[in-house]
């Protein structure tokens, strides 16, 4: 019997360390992936046009075609009309507690260095010209960036559940804002450089150092100066900006560190701030000089040059005067509910052209199906493995019965003589290996059941994984059937055979 359980051992012990890895797997995506949003931003990614790609043959002719590229063609431009906002707006509070507005505003801001205003900004990059591109995939993807959400009811959820408070207090207000730092409690040091601080590599702050440190935020009318000739410019009497009635303080109120130890967070290290002052912002300055000179010139008013009908937008938002938010960050509550916003965003998409359609990124959704994919190849090969023993087993069960029947030829003979019919001898047999590989089955799931307490002692001292090999009782309930038909499939020819013979030559047998 034994014999006979060893592929049951083996499919049973490969399902059990696949079911383990799995939930662990899981276990880790919930922790890590469950506070990355599904993001919605104004130009989104396609990657058939990627994959389609990287199917082509190479070309055997002597030009060379000018084409746009696939990463070029893959973009697409969302339309983030009013009625997608609502319809956005609208997903039920039960799957989502944030839902993030990302504006392009720019922040108008200046801080006192030594006694003295300077312009300052909230930027993790290292010269004013470089591209942020940070701030680019964060866009996009919804990670990296410095812009966190505030419950749909005004509360503050998200960095309670996903940030610990090193010191100081979480942010109440839309002029809190906070220091995100790494791991190791290190910060981008051009994060604080940015902010006016005198700091060199490696150089250590006191918690109390960082906490309270307060820039003023100016508003459009205060911040730039109209010329005569209808342009603006920057001013630079910066006293006389702080102290202006429209301008605002923001204040260090605490500095935080992501909690979990499988993910690094979606907020990158440096300074955070809510949604709410961006939009803030957004609103107070929609109605200031400089937007409304911008909106009725097609020249940029700073530089005077042309703007094209794509530029003109962008650099409303820059100023605060197009209220499109740059990109959306939809928060699930769960990584099941995750499922449903998904199912109801693609059902705004339904019947609409491709060039109408809003498309979104799921990044946790990707790397979700990445990882499932590879367990479920890994599992199938080695069950595939497993099965051959599993196959072997069968071929054995029926030399077994085979020879159980060449041992039994005279004891087949005297039951036909007692009047035995065929059906009868066959069916002694088949209930033989019925029993046989039902306790096969038994034996197997048991004993890879044993095997699973040694398996998890040892994997927890390689990995640090504990509880990683678990057999499924479904999965043992189908082996054991599995065990029993694919026996009694085995040990029916035999039995058939038996069957067969001859009473009086059944009878003359030794």
């Amino acid at each position: 019997m034994f014999a006979s359980s060893i592929g049951i051992i083996g499919i049973a012990v490969v399902l059990a360390l696949s079911n383990g890895f799995q939930r662990q797997i899981d276990r880790t995506q919930k922790e890590t992936l469950s506070q990355f949003p599904v993001t919605i931003s104004q130009v989104g990614q396609d990657g058939s046009g990627q994959q389609q790609n990287l199917k082509q043959e190479f070309s055997k002719s002597n030009s060379v075609t000018a084409a746009t590229s696939a990463a070029e063609k893959a973009q697409h431009e969302n339309k983030l009309t009013s009625n997608y906002l609502d319809y956005v707006d609208k997903i039920s509070p039960s799957l989502t507690k944030n839902i993030s507005k990302t504006y392009a505003t720019g922040l108008n801001l200046i801080r006192s260095v030594n006694g003295k205003y300077q312009a300052v900004k909230f930027s993790n990059t290292k010269q004013s010209g470089q591209a942020d591109f940070a701030t680019l995939m964060a866009q996009t993807t919804g990670v990296g960036g410095s812009v966190y959400p505030i419950d749909r009811n005004g509360g503050q959820s998200f960095l309670k559940s996903n940030y610990k408070l090193l010191s100081g207090a979480y942010p109440d207000k839309p002029t809190d804002v906070v220091m995100v730092v790494n791991r190791d409690n290190s910060i981008n040091i051009n994060a604080l450089r940015n902010l006016g601080i005198s700091v060199k590599e490696n150089k250590k702050f006191t918690f109390d150092q960082l906490i309270g440190t307060t820039m003023q935020l100016v508003s459009n009318d205060d911040f730039y100066q109209s010329l005569p000739t209808g342009n603006f410019l920057p001013g630079n009497d910066y006293q006389k900006m702080s102290q202006a009635n429209k301008t605002k303080t923001l204040k260090v109120v605490g500095i935080l560190r992501v909690k979990s130890k499988n993910s690094d967070g979606i907020l990158a290290s440096g300074i955070a701030y809510s949604d709410r002052l961006t939009k803030q912002v957004m609103e107070d300055n929609r109605d200031s000089a400089i937007v409304k000179a911008q909106k009725n010139s097609n020249r940029n008013v700073m530089t005077n040059q042309e703007l094209s009908a794509e530029a003109k937008p962008q650099m409303l938002a820059m100023i605060g005067g197009n209220a499109v938010p740059t990109s959306i960050q939809i928060y699930p509550s769960s990584f099941k509910d995750k499922d449903q916003i998904l199912s109801y965003l693609d059902k705004y998409n339904k019947g609409k052209s491709k060039v109408n359609k809003v498309v979104y990124t799921d990044l946790a959704g990707n790397v979700s199906n990445l990882t499932d994919g590879l367990m479920d190849a890994i599992t199938y090969v080695l069950v595939a493995f497993a099965g051959i023993s599993l196959i072997t087993s069968m071929i054995m069960i029926a030399i077994i019965t085979y020879t159980s029947v060449l041992e039994r030829t005279k004891e087949i003979g005297v039951l036909k003589a007692l009047g035995a019919r065929k059906r009868d001898i066959t069916r002694v047999f088949d209930a033989e290996t019925t029993i046989l590989g039902f306790g096969s089955g038994i034996l197997g799931v048991l004993i890879a059941w044993l095997l699973t307490f040694p398996a998890n002692i040892i994997l927890e001292k390689i990995t640090g994984l504990s509880g990683v090999a678990a057999l499924n009782l479904m999965h043992g309930v189908i082996l054991i059937l599995i065990s029993t038909a694919l026996t009694v499939l085995g040990g029916h020819v035999p039995a058939r055979m038996a069957a067969k013979k001859d009473a009086a030559i059944a009878l003359r047998s030794e």
